[in-house]
């Protein structure tokens, strides 16, 4: 056959948008309290404190903080907030909650922030597949910011990808 393959996905306007490309770069760490409690159940004010002013915050240099309690313990906000003082010279970011909540909450500042004009009128395909923890709630949330500037939404991989959105 005479006949060149054609590759009609490389020269369509279909962009792809990968949201491993903002997967921030960093260790994750997850922080828990408990051990900071009596018994494991109950914050001592003056004792809490007290191992907020020891503990090496150093260890946390440009790392990714997640702050929980792993206990049954009933911990005031309060306690979360010293802790995250504590940590915020040194850490990348963190927050209260789980390591699922962080990423959550990373891509939620990254997509705020993201300038999509670019995609203006362009049919875009958001990839499915992912090496790095994306969190599910991340793909709503780009396609909630593209949908009002873009002409389409797809899911998936060029070659098998499922149809979401198009502007009328």
């Amino acid at each position: 056959m005479a006949d060149d393959i054609i590759n009609r996905v490389a020269n369509s306007k279909l962009i792809t948008f990968d949201l491993e490309d903002y997967y921030p770069e960093g260790e994750r760490v997850l922080f828990d309290i408990k051990d900071w409690l009596f018994e494991e159940i109950v914050l001592k004010e003056k004792d809490f404190r007290s191992h907020v002013e020891q503990h090496d915050w150093s260890q946390y240099q440009d790392k990714y903080v997640a702050i929980t309690c792993s206990s049954d313990a009933i911990i005031p906000a309060w306690a979360f907030m010293i802790v995250s003082i504590a940590l915020e010279p040194y850490t990348k970011y963190n927050i209260t909650g789980n390591l699922e909540d962080l990423e959550t909450a990373l891509y939620q500042s990254i997509i705020a922030n993201l300038d999509i004009s670019d995609f203006s009128d362009k049919p875009i395909i958001i990839k499915g597949c992912s090496k790095k923890p994306v969190p599910l709630k991340a793909y709503s949330m780009i396609t909630n910011k593209l949908k009002p500037v873009v002409k389409s939404i797809m899911f998936g991989e060029a070659c098998s990808n499922v149809p979401l959105f198009k502007r009328k």
